[in-house]
């Protein structure tokens, strides 16, 4: 293999990156969403374009190809979607295996992925263990969704009586046009959605409900860690647009370090790894 090809997709698009063996950067491409769940050829198309692009009218067949996929734990595009790729050796994993890649390097570590979604991953010995994220309606606790929701559920046991009552809780409820109005936008409501309450909710810091949902994530972020960890004096990297809230909130009980790269990052030293020597 004379090149290599990483490739981070998900349902807001993807990327790509070709490099030559010495890891020169050789071209970046994007296209379109990459939603292997939902639109497998769609997602195909996507990719096929970003690496397209990526590798400027370079033999697709000389690559050595690693494709982190948002999906890829539970659509089964391990089995499907390589077979069906014109690189040379290809190789389709989760997009938490490709983030954990980047972000820690071939280091042993703890990575929070916390963003819309969340998901936790080991890497210890060369092996990445993953726990969660298995999307906002059975997972992804701490999560942006995840936070939205709980939220929602808070401010309606608050109007019975049942929670505490706060400011933020009776404004969203009153914006939504009362309870029915919460559990209609809650029923067609995208993950992106709900985590669109997160800044109201972490800016309302004497809302007794708002405190309450971020202490029961920071909880969830703690526990997944601590689970992982082992016992195991291992470091923490958090990654996402929640990455920072967590992270603060938790301060000082890891040693937590700054992330060594992106996903993209992360896929193309796995691609290089497939190549082999």
């Amino acid at each position: 293999m004379e090149l290599l090809l990483g490739l981070d997709g998900g349902g807001s698009g993807c990327r790509a990156v070709a490099a030559d063996r010495a890891g020169r950067v050789l071209g970046r491409g994007e296209a379109g969403p990459a939603n292997i769940m939902s639109d497998p050829e769609g997602a195909r198309a996507s990719i096929m374009a970003a690496a397209g692009r990526a590798l400027g009218g370079r033999d697709p067949a000389r690559a050595a190809a690693c494709l982190g996929l948002a999906g890829a734990n539970m659509s089964g595009a391990r089995e499907w979607l390589a077979p069906l790729l014109p690189f040379g050796r290809s190789r389709v994993v989760h997009d938490a295996v490709t983030s954990v890649a980047g972000a820690l390097g071939p280091a042993d570590g703890i990575v929070a992925a916390l963003g819309t979604g969340s998901i936790f991953a080991r890497q210890f010995g060369g092996e990445v263990v993953t726990l969660g994220g298995w999307g906002m309606v059975l997972s992804d606790e701490a999560s942006g969704a995840w936070l939205g929701k709980r939220f929602l559920a808070q401010a309606l046991r608050a109007g019975e009586g049942l929670a505490p009552q706060g400011p933020l809780a009776d404004a969203l409820v009153a914006e939504m046009g009362g309870p029915a109005g919460v559990v209609g936008f809650a029923r067609t409501a995208t993950g992106a959605e709900f985590a669109a309450l997160v800044p109201r909710i972490a800016a309302a810091v004497d809302d007794p409900a708002a405190e309450a949902v971020l202490a029961e994530g920071t909880g969830h972020v703690i526990a997944a860690v601590e689970h992982l960890r082992g016992g195991r004096a291992l470091p923490v990297v958090f990654l996402g647009g929640l990455g920072p809230l967590y992270a603060a909130r938790i301060a000082g009980r890891w040693e937590v370090r700054a992330p060594l790269g992106t996903a993209l990052d992360g896929a193309l030293r796995l691609a290089a790894a497939l190549a082999g020597p």
